[in-house]
Order: structure tokens, then sequence, then C-alpha cells
């Protein structure tokens, strides 16, 4: 009973205190400095209007994004919101997806979460799974405020690591009506457990925690945080196969190189593995109601993630395609390797 009426009270404080989504951006915008020029690492669509827009999730961190619109749009359109990999920014995977199902015909954006690329909060290029999971439904926020937006008919689609995210907030906001994970990667399992092929021992887990609490130490002496430094400038003789194939894109110039981005510039924080560790993404999959489309690449190492996920999804709103003789960052830029109509197969049987 004090349960309840705690949250009854907290309804009527946030009910009397509403504001907008307009009035919280100009309450709490940062000063952020976005590259007006055309720095994607895929060409610009002559069929797609393209805009650089700001937002605050509810931690009053303000994210930069860009808004891709179909120059042939109309009133009350079906929307998507897109983020990822993990270690990019909205110039490389994500917007290349968002430009493209702008030119299908969706509204659009590709945003760069908290801490990370364009968008604002300290310190740089750390994560989060709470607060990326809620920069995923600022991203909804915003899309819901604009005039040829479509409130009842907004997807999301999560890359890599915000694949992850977007399992979670499809879990706990009931505004997304249909959810695309590609090359989906959970971060939390990986983290706590290590990979299926190189498992994480209770003991190597312990050492892990351990080193990550001392280096929380060493970076409240300092006053700054260390970082574990992104890919190095010489591809690597003998790493896995699966680390030459993140650093083939992230250190190419061609296909992914940005030096804003994580894994190419300082990598992320020492400790943000530690959040991670002790919050599991997707512990309430099975209680998403709407349709969900994994898609992974046969031969990716990480095609098991998505597999677990497609196991724990319930009822008959579930899909998983496995692309032919893809591996994981095949679904980063391999235009023959992206299922771009399958996608939006899904989104237009589930956007109406």
């Amino acid at each position: 009973m004090e349960t309840r009426l705690i949250a009854l009270a907290l309804t009527a404080l946030s009910l009397y205190g509403q504001i907008t989504a307009k009035e919280n951006n100009e309450n709490n915008m940062e000063n952020l400095k976005l590259t007006q020029v055309w720095d994607k690492k895929f060409p610009q669509n002559d069929k797609v209007n393209h805009r650089k827009v700001t937002f605050a999730n509810r931690f009053g961190i303000t994210l930069a994004a860009d808004l891709y619109e179909p120059k042939e749009s109309s009133d009350k359109m079906a929307a998507i919101t897109v983020a990822g990999p993990f270690g990019a920014v909205k110039e490389q995977v994500s917007g290349r997806y968002a430009q493209e199902m702008a030119a299908r015909g969706f509204v659009t954006l590709a945003f760069d979460p908290s801490f990370t690329g364009e968008s604002g909060g300290e310190p740089r290029n750390t994560a989060s799974p709470d607060i990326n999971t809620e920069d995923f439904s600022a991203a909804i926020d915003y899309l819901t405020t604009l005039p040829n937006v479509d409130a009842e008919r907004i997807g999301i689609i999560g890359i890599c690591g915000w694949g992850g995210m977007a399992i979670n907030v499809a879990a706990i906001d009931t505004r997304i009506k249909a959810t695309v994970t590609s090359t989906m990667y959970n971060m939390s399992e990986q983290m706590h457990d290590g990979y299926q092929f190189a498992p994480v021992s209770a003991s190597e887990l312990h050492k892990t925690k351990e080193a990550l609490n001392a280096q929380r130490s060493a970076d409240a002496k300092n006053g700054k945080p260390e970082y574990v430094g992104g890919f190095p400038k010489e591809r690597p003789a003998d790493a896995p196969q699966f680390i030459l194939d993140y650093w083939d894109f992230y250190m190419s110039p061609e296909r992914g190189y940005i030096d804003r981005a994580p894994a190419c510039s300082t990598g992320w924080t020492k400790t943000t593995p530690l959040a991670f560790i002790n919050t599991p993404l997707d512990a309430f999959a099975g209680e998403i109601e709407t349709p969900v489309l994994l898609i992974h690449g046969e031969k990716a190492h990480s095609r098991y993630f998505s597999e677990e996920v497609f196991v724990r999804l319930k009822g008959d709103n579930k899909q998983l395609l496995i692309v032919p003789g893809a591996n994981h960052t095949d679904l980063y830029d391999n235009l023959s390797k992206i299922p771009y109509d399958k996608i939006e197969t899904f989104f237009r049987s589930n956007l109406k």
C-alpha cells in the first residue's frame, strides 16, 4: 500500500511540473559543436533531406543527431531511430542505415549516444546500459514532436552493441511498435561472461572487478579517467580474424575511420565495463510484445547473441534472419550483405 502511495505521489508531481520536450531542450541545451559539412562515410542521397538536430535525454544530456526525411514526404509518416555500433558514431553506420530507410519512405533519426561523437556528456567516450537505453527513448521523444511523424508508428534499429540496448528499450518503451537489430552484441553478457568461445571463470571475473575498481580509485586521484586506447595504427599481425575485421572497418579512411569515434581514437574509459557487468541487458526480452527482427551474419563470431535473444523472445512476434556468408562487420557497410529490402518489408508490415 505504501509503495502504491509513493508511486501515485510521484505521478502527481510529474504531472504538476510537466514541461514539453521543446521547453526541456531550451532549458538544458549544451553548447555542442556540430559539424555542418557532410562528413559521413557514405555518399549523400539526393532523394533525402538531411539536417542536424539536438534534444535532451531525461538525465539532462544533450544528444546530437542527423534527421533524414524523404524529399517526397507526406503528413504523419512512420519513423525509425537508429544507433550503433558500439564504439561508432552516426557518421559511420547508423547514418548509413538511417539515410537508406529515409530513401525508402521513412522519417529517420541517427543519433550519437551520450558521451560520444557530437553529443554531450562527461567524461567522454564512456557507456552505460541505463543511460544508453534512455538515449533511444529520448530519440523517440524527439520524433513524437515532429509534425510529419505519426507517433503511433515508430520503430528502432540497434546495430552491434546498440542492438542489445534496442532489446532493452523495446522491453520498457511501449511507444516502440517494431524493433530491428543488426549484427547484435549483448555487451553485458560479453563483459560479464566473456565470449562463448572464450568464457571467463568466476575467479577471472572477480579479478576483473578488482582491477576495474582499482582503476576507479586511480581515476579519482588523477581527477580524470584513463582510456583503453582505440585500435593501433598498424594492422596487427597475430590478432583473431574478428579483430582484424574490426580494424579493417574502423581504421580504413575509405570505410569507417573518423577521429571522434571511440574505436578510432581513445577507446572507452577503462571503467566502462563496471555497469555492464552488473546490468544484464536482455533480462526482460520475454516481455516484448511488439515484433522483433534479429539480423546476423552466418560467419559472425557474435551470431550466438542474436540466437540467444531469439529464444528468449516470446510468442510469434519474432524473426531471425541469418545472412549467408556475412561476418560481423559486413552488416556495417557491405551493401551486398545488408538486407535493406527485408528491413523495409518488416517495418512496412508493422508500422501501419
